[in-house]
């Protein structure tokens, strides 16, 4: 097989599987922070404990607001979490934040599992993952312009020509055609955000068992984040369900 062709089954194969990629992040990172903090390899000084989670926590919102501004300025068949029916698209985004960034909503979930990363403090494991992500990455984002370049052609090239991939640039930026979506991003984004106060949550009680070594559950910042992100989350479950969240075309 050619390489054109091997990179573009690998990257439809991986976009296919791609929900499993937070699992192995979390897995290796789960040991790698269990291990500096049994070993005290991981500091435990006030900056180390709060200030730095605080810092690791804002730059995964960040990612997630990235997504927000992504799907709620989006049509319908686009940018969604397209798993089983594998590549879908209505037409070419190239307004917003599409008139920056080719590929916003993986730009997005960079910043957002950077910042689970980062609560490892070992910047081995931080720079591994940014390595892997790249690879990743690199073969959905592939599979997809090659997915988008023969379904619309010259237009798909004609935005792609002054669009970079992965690093903004607001040079020719164009604001969106269509209204923001507030009940889409509702819709969408849910699980992102009880992702992220839970994940932060099981990192911080995990450290609190190797420290105290006890299963006693501390009732901090991240408890009362992960649970009311979780309330959230079912309610705007239950929401969706009800058809409360639907917009036509969107």
């Amino acid at each position: 097989m050619a390489l054109q062709e091997e990179l573009r089954t690998q990257g439809d194969f991986l976009f296919k599987h791609r929900s499993y990629l937070p699992l192995i992040i979390l897995v290796v990172g789960l040991a790698v922070f269990a291990y500096g903090k049994y070993f005290g390899t991981v500091c435990t000084s006030v900056f180390c404990m709060e200030i730095y989670l605080y810092i690791s926590l804002a730059v995964s919102l960040f990612g997630l607001v990235i997504r927000i501004l992504t799907v709620g300025y989006t049509p319908h068949n686009t940018s969604g979490r397209n798993t089983k029916e594998g590549q879908v698209a209505g037409e070419v985004n190239s307004t917003g934040i599409y008139s920056t960034v080719r590929h916003p909503l993986y730009l997005g979930n960079f910043f957002m599992w950077l910042g689970v990363a980062m609560i490892t403090a070992n910047a081995w494991f931080i720079v591994a993952f940014i390595l892997f992500y790249m690879f990743y990455y690199e073969r959905i984002m592939y599979a997809e312009e090659a997915f988008l370049r023969g379904k619309f052609d010259r237009g798909y090239l004609d935005w792609a020509d002054r669009t970079p991939a992965i690093i903004p640039s607001f040079k020719y930026f164009e604001k969106s055609r269509y209204p923001f979506s507030l009940k889409k991003v509702l819709k969408m984004e849910k699980n992102g955000l009880v992702a992220v106060f839970v994940l932060f949550w099981l990192f911080d009680y995990l450290g609190q068992i190797i420290e105290t070594k006890t299963f006693q559950v501390a009732y901090n910042f991240w408890f009362f984040g992960a649970v009311a992100s979780f309330v959230i989350y079912l309610v705007l479950k239950v929401m969706k369900k009800g058809h409360m969240l639907d917009v036509k075309d969107r």
